[in-house]
């Protein structure tokens, strides 16, 4: 069976990070093996959390694996708490990453114009690293500017790109995600969460899928807000699909109908953002 390194976060309420990829990894038929980076109560959109960071057990996890031989078949990597943790993932790649390894990386910095709170530019530059290393990157418009221009220069960049719309944004957003993989030296990049509106049309959102110098944009109908953890859900349902070989337009258009069904039910119920998406009852989907 394929094997896929995850490392990220375990929160325990928010249905996001382990919690939403090992289900979605292990339904498509690749094991998932969780690398946890910090061990959480809840994810930290609700007002208090209680978190134990995991920096400092990283070196004996990694030694024990390495003892056991293990090598995995694909590394995905998320949420980063810092610099530090971030070259501990750098010395994980070191060690387990094969030529034939793929990795995806989602450089979690910021969105929607902003960075999080966890955001420095050692940390940026970190990303910076592991998307050179890496075959596909995850980033949301924002990240990918923060990736090209540092924090000053995503600011600037994000104002010019709320001064147009249309197909003309779309046309811009993809000579970023160009400018991202001749940059990085990239064989794919898949930009998430692009609002688009057509006039007299419903707002969508789109995700584009650049890939070896071929483009394009997977829509979907705009439900409700923003939740936590359908970013974790997009990255994975794109990990486990390419590690089993399947083309990647159909991965992402994979990802977005099972997101979206997940959200549909998340509107009728009236769940809270910081709880995460109705995505169990949507996992058939993912079985093929």
């Amino acid at each position: 069976m394929k094997k896929i390194a995850v490392i990220n976060d375990l929160s325990g309420l928010g249905k996001c990070s382990l919690t939403a990829a090992i289900p979605v990894i292990s339904v498509m038929g690749v094991q998932a093996c969780p690398f946890p980076t910090a061990v959480l109560s809840n994810q930290t959109g609700y007002e208090t959390y209680f978190c134990e960071d995991f920096t400092e057990h990283m070196e004996l996890y990694m030694e024990q694996w390495k003892k056991r031989g293990f090598s995995p078949d694909g590394i995905y990597t998320g949420f980063l708490s810092d610099e530090k943790q971030a070259d501990q993932i750098l010395k994980f790649m070191d060690i387990f990453a094969g030529k034939d390894t793929l990795i995806l990386t989602d450089p979690v910095m910021g969105d929607d114009g902003e960075v999080y709170p966890i955001y420095t530019e050692g940390l940026r530059e970190r990303f910076c690293e592991l998307v050179n290393r890496s075959y596909v990157i995850t980033p949301n418009l924002t990240e990918a500017l923060l990736l090209l221009h540092g924090k000053e220069g995503m600011e600037k960049k994000w104002r010019e790109f709320q001064s147009i719309n249309g197909e003309e944004r779309l046309v811009r957003i993809q000579e970023t995600g160009r400018s991202l993989a001749e940059k990085f030296s990239l064989s794919a990049v898949v930009i998430t969460g692009v609002d688009h509106k057509e006039e007299g049309e419903p707002l969508r959102m789109g995700n584009l899928v650049l890939e070896k110098g071929k483009s394009s944009w997977i829509f979907a109908e705009k439900s409700g807000g923003s939740y936590s953890g359908t970013g974790d859900l997009f990255a994975s349902v794109l990990s486990a699909g390419l590690v089993k070989g399947y083309p990647m337009e159909k991965c992402a258009q994979i990802a977005v109908d099972f997101i979206s069904a997940s959200i549909q039910d998340a509107v009728k119920e009236g769940t809270d953002r910081n709880d995460g998406v109705c995505f169990e009852l949507h996992l058939h989907k993912l079985i093929g």
